[in-house]
């Protein structure tokens, strides 16, 4: 009897499967089906009949947790259904009793025991769905099989994040698929629904940011939580208030990290993955119109309400010039992501406060790097380094030592000063203390006209330090000139903006990389611009060509106390002049740090003007306890 003998009906119960439109390639499926296997980067020929416990890479084990966690599974039964190549269900079969065989339960970590958990009841579902059943002994194997690992993995969850959130929506699934084989008495249903909700509360912040601090597993998080919502409705469960409002809230941050492509920043470990699916999911689970506009780029559902977003737990602050809705087109628009917050917690977060990444439209102008690897190697190093990031380095040292995984010892401290928006302006202030130098770094982040950006930096130290701050560019956004300045200066100019930087600093280009897929990285340039000093200010000017091609610089300056950048238009616009202005006033000598900030935007183009202001007052408070803290009030001038 062949392995596709279909004389049972043995098989799971369909669930959503929050990934069903994903993991359609027949060439992986064929490629599978060939002994071929391809994760991270790397095509390996394991055979027909592969070693699951030795085969792989030994110096990379994020190959082979990729690899047995068996999505070319749902390849195998998409190439199925569309072919009718019993082949694909063959070699499914084939490499799942295999696996059976010489894989002990519990062989592998929890969490990658509960991703294949999944994928053999997704794939198993699609081929089930597309007319087929697999041979008794087969069903009944891989059901055992089933119900070993689900009892060893309730028996051994992660103890927090991401992982263990994983593991327990795998419970729920597994209880849902498997019915009276597994759980008769619904006591794992009713266990993994109240531990989701349990999780969620402790692992999504009040702002809804994860408390890792990485986009990807942020996204990967929230896909688990609304295929909880989704299964919910299925099988008639109930979910706790509670619960909702925290996929809410994480929904919330998952919107406004989006860049206008669609894709995000990776900032942390993650790629710059689309996860328009899991808001188009969103949208439709949570009848949230504006979640439904950003997955179909403005082509269905509402604009969001605001284009200036803070989410001040984890520390990150969005600027966005519009959804699509007004003069430019959505995937037009500008964005910026920046990082005032902690590190993540566990061991994916980057070294990279006060971090920023630019985009105008479809470029990327100041990109995150990624991740690349996991591997403990100098390329982990250094894409979680300070030096691979858009912010300020001392002395080349990163804002904490190097772990490869979750940081031991005190930590860098990252906070949000202030933030004031009106029409024209948006400014923020964000400042990090490192344990490793006496220098402190704060960085002021003002977008203007929502068409570019003013970066100030400001490093204060008792004594002298190399201060270098670095702009990474996408690939392929080559420099095309190289220019100084009379004050000292320098203009870079590449494919899609123009970076003039103020300060008498030694402006060079270095060699960096940009890792947008775990495994695969790409040369890409770095501008990178050092002083040597115990107090700098390092002043950028971000011009992109989409929306600031045919302005020319004027005038530019720029310290602790005031900020001066005048502009005019080219040829196309001879008339046109703008000023971009900040003062900053001490209020006294008693009131140490306490200062008013006055920035002003003016601009004039023949007849016509248009001006925005702020005030920026922070007033000293005291606390329940006593302590002196500052607050900040920013109101508009008109």
């Amino acid at each position: 009897m062949t392995l596709t003998a279909a004389t049972t009906v043995i098989g799971p119960r369909p669930v959503v499967c929050v990934i069903d439109h994903l993991r359609r390639d027949v060439r992986t499926a064929v490629d599978a089906s060939n002994g071929l296997f391809t994760h991270a980067g790397v095509r390996l020929a394991l055979g027909r009949q592969p070693n699951w416990i030795s085969d792989g890479l030994p110096d990379d084990e994020e190959w082979r947790i990729e690899w047995v966690k068996f999505y070319e599974g749902l390849d195998l039964a998409h190439a199925f259904s569309v072919t009718g190549d019993v082949e694909m269900l063959d070699t499914w079969c084939r490499l799942v009793v295999a696996f059976c065989e010489q894989v002990p339960v519990g062989h592998d970590s929890s969490d990658v025991s509960a991703r294949r958990i999944q994928n053999w009841l997704y794939a198993w579902q699609r081929f089930t769905e597309a007319g087929t059943r697999l041979a008794p002994q087969t069903a009944e194997l891989i059901i055992g099989r089933l119900i070993a690992d689900v009892d060893h993995l309730r028996l051994n969850l992660t103890a927090e994040r991401n992982h263990r959130t994983l593991e327990l929506y795998t419970l729920l699934l597994a209880s849902l698929s498997l019915g009276d084989a597994l759980d008769p008495a619904d006591d794992l249903r009713r266990f993994a629904v109240d531990q989701l909700a349990i999780n969620a509360d402790l692992d999504v912040w009040s702002d809804g940011v994860h408390r890792e601090c990485s986009t990807d597993y942020h996204h990967i998080v929230l896909r688990s939580f609304l295929g909880t919502i989704a299964n919910a409705e299925r099988f008639d469960l109930e979910l706790s208030p509670g619960f909702i409002q925290r996929v809410h809230a994480a929904c919330d941050f998952a919107l406004h990290v989006q860049r206008p492509d669609g894709t995000i920043p990776s900032f942390s470990d993650g790629d710059n993955g689309d996860f328009r699916d899991v808001l188009a999911l969103a949208g439709s689970l949570l009848d949230r119109h504006d979640l439904t506009w950003a997955a179909t780029g403005g082509a269905s559902g509402a604009p969001p309400a605001s284009c200036a977003m803070t989410f001040p737990v984890g520390g990150y602050v969005v600027q966005r010039s519009g959804w699509g809705a007004g003069d430019r087109s959505y995937d037009d628009e500008l964005f910026a992501l920046f990082d005032c917050g902690p590190i993540g917690d566990g061991g994916h977060g980057h070294y990279d406060q006060l971090h920023v990444e630019l985009v105008a439209g479809r470029q990327v102008l100041a990109v995150d790097p990624g991740r690349f690897t996991y591997a403990d190697d100098p390329w982990r190093q250094w894409f979680k380094g300070t030096s691979a990031h858009n912010t300020v380095t001392v002395d080349d040292v990163d804002q904490i030592p190097y772990r490869r995984g979750k940081p031991k010892g005190a930590t860098s401290a990252a906070a949000l000063l202030s933030r004031s928006t009106c029409d024209k302006l948006d400014l923020v202030v964000g400042q990090v203390r490192s344990p490793r130098y006496d220098a402190v770094h704060t960085r002021r982040l003002a977008f203007v006209d929502r068409r570019y950006w003013v970066v100030h930096d400001l490093l204060d130290a008792a004594t002298s330090h190399k201060y270098t701050v670095r702009w990474h560019l996408a690939p392929g956004a080559d420099p095309v000139s190289i220019g100084r300045l009379h004050s000292g200066g320098c203009i870079v100019t590449t494919a899609h903006a123009r970076f003039i930087i103020a300060a008498p600093a030694e402006v060079r280009l270095e060699e960096g990389w940009v890792s947008e897929s775990y495994g695969h990285k790409q040369m890409a340039w770095t501008i990178a611009a050092t002083v040597h000093a115990s107090t700098a200010d390092l002043l950028t000017l971000v011009l992109p060509h989409a929306t600031a091609g045919q302005l020319s610089l004027d005038a530019i300056s720029g310290g602790a106390s005031e900020c001066l950048i005048e502009l005019r238009g080219g040829t196309e616009e001879p008339d046109l002049w703008e000023r971009f202005h900040w003062t900053t006033h001490r209020r006294s000598e008693q009131a140490e740090g306490i200062a008013d900030v006055i920035a002003s935007w003016h601009r004039i183009a023949g007849d016509d003007g248009s001006t925005g202001r702020l005030l920026l007052a922070r007033p000293q408070t005291k606390t329940s306890t006593g302590q002196t803290a500052q607050s900040e009030t920013w109101r508009a001038i008109r």
